[in-house]
């Protein structure tokens, strides 16, 4: 973990957010590292231009589902790559289009109920108890889920380093 604190940041701009934040996770862990690479990321969705990250407990939850229900927003996630030995970095931010299904009002309450979408930006995660609740996505899966592997291969090249050389 960074330790980075997620709350002084500008939300006006949901890009340059995400961005900010994975560049400072990444930066403040790789303080502490003088070889390997580092990578940072940071998620919200994007829905009407406004940037939301985890919901600040169940009240919110439950609204953000009933706004988002039968929509869609986009996901980005800024992702930071660090050379620990060189002090290189890359960054950039993915893009997905998450298309939300219509849970009923009893769904949205038993999800909120499960914990679950305090965790998560958005409110919703592809690989939990969401996932029935999402029609689909237009972009990487990976993304939504917190790490673009094709923007991860993309940055690490910026840096000189095909990804295929970490295959060990």
């Amino acid at each position: 973990m960074s330790g980075v604190d997620e709350d002084d940041v500008d939300l006006s701009d949901p890009s340059a957010a995400v961005l900010q934040l994975a560049e400072r996770k990444a930066g403040a862990v790789a303080a502490g590292v003088d070889d390997g690479f580092v990578v940072g990321c940071d998620s919200m969705l994007e829905l009407d231009g406004i940037a939301l990250g985890k919901p600040s407990g169940p009240a919110e939850a439950t609204a953000r589902w009933h706004a988002m229900r039968g929509r869609s927003g986009v996901l980005r996630t800024g992702h930071c790559v660090i050379d620990g030995a060189t002090g290189a970095s890359a960054s950039d931010v993915g893009a997905t289009t998450v298309r939300f299904g219509e849970p009923s009002d009893a769904e949205i309450a038993t999800y909120v109920g499960t914990g679950e979408p305090m965790r998560v930006a958005g409110a919703f995660t592809l690989d939990g108890l969401s996932a029935p609740f999402i029609d689909g996505i237009d972009g990487d899966h990976g993304n939504v889920i917190g790490l673009s592997l094709p923007l991860l291969r993309r940055l690490l090249g910026e840096l000189g380093v095909e990804v295929t050389s970490l295959w060990h």
